[in-house]
């Protein structure tokens, strides 16, 4: 027996729980690959049930992305690029702590009072909220349209506009969805009034937007610009709805994937919104067997 063996066992000897604690050499080196990797999709699925956001959500899933790929390179032996990796995959975490660091507060402090139940319980989103945030566009629509004050609305549907596909993204915002705000926007004495507002869920994310105009030949030439804009904005991002009132007759149109729909009522356009948004303003609570396949 060599000096080290013998350090090791007088060193073991001095534990007090070492004649209780498993020997885990008898596991075969691949089977304890695989639990390892189980526990941290375990650990990676319980994080993402935390996150609450989309963009959270895409953030995580690239950072699992880039550690299944050090992971890949660690067994191909590139061991440069996979140094690499880990360095990047370090930062990445730290990173998103710090951005993410309320969200972490509050998962440490439900960790120490023992609340498991509420960190994996998915939010749930009333459709009264959903409501609310439709009813603000539908009264400020509609008062726009009784004043007969141009407006036009971008509602983004499924994911975000890229900033490539407007003329001109306009004024940053960041304002909760309010008939105030935009019956205020739209006031011909504002600076934001010429131009789109950008809506994503129940924010306000931009405003005084420049819009691609429509290229069909065949349109109208009652159209105006507004809703050439609302045309072609659709034509060009199929994962959004224009909302149009007319500055000369106050009548209100939807245009979708290049189609406009017109003339119509308060009524009709909450309808409307309410079957087109319903997907991207209220998320269904997914069953446990929904949840674990996703």
């Amino acid at each position: 027996m060599t000096n080290y063996h013998l350090a090791r066992l007088n060193y073991s000897s001095m534990l007090p729980l070492s004649g209780y604690l498993p020997d885990h050499h008898w596991i075969h080196p691949w089977l304890l690959q695989s639990m390892d990797i189980l526990l941290v999709l375990a650990l990676t699925y319980f994080v993402m049930l935390i996150a609450q956001e989309r963009r959270t959500m895409w953030m995580i899933r690239g950072l699992i992305v880039i550690m299944v790929t050090t992971f890949i390179t660690r067994i191909l032996g590139l061991t440069f690029l996979s140094f690499v990796l880990e360095k990047l995959v370090l930062g990445a975490a730290v990173a998103m702590a710090v951005i993410f660091q309320s969200e972490f507060r509050g998962f440490l402090e439900n960790l120490g009072q023992g609340k498991i139940k509420k960190l994996i319980e998915p939010p749930r989103y009333s459709k009264s909220k959903s409501d609310n945030v439709i009813d603000e566009i539908i009264d400020a629509v509609k008062e726009l349209s009784q004043n007969r004050t141009g407006a036009i609305i971008v509602l983004e549907t499924n994911s975000s506009i890229d900033d490539r596909d407007f003329v001109n993204p306009g004024i940053n915002l960041d304002a909760k969805v309010s008939r105030e705000i935009l019956q205020t926007i739209f006031q011909t004495t504002t600076l934001l009034h010429d131009g789109a507002v950008i809506i994503n869920g129940s924010r306000i994310t931009a405003a005084a937007a420049v819009l691609p105009l429509s290229t069909k030949k065949t349109l109208s030439g009652k159209l105006g610009t507004r809703h050439r804009a609302a045309m072609g904005m659709t034509e060009r991002v199929s994962h959004c709805l224009c909302i149009v009132v007319s500055e000369e007759t106050g009548s209100i149109s939807l245009a979708e994937k290049g189609k406009l729909d017109r003339p119509l009522t308060g009524s009709k356009l909450k309808e409307l919104l309410e079957n087109k948004l319903d997907s991207k303003y209220v998320e269904p609570v997914p069953s446990n067997i929904g949840r674990w396949s996703r």
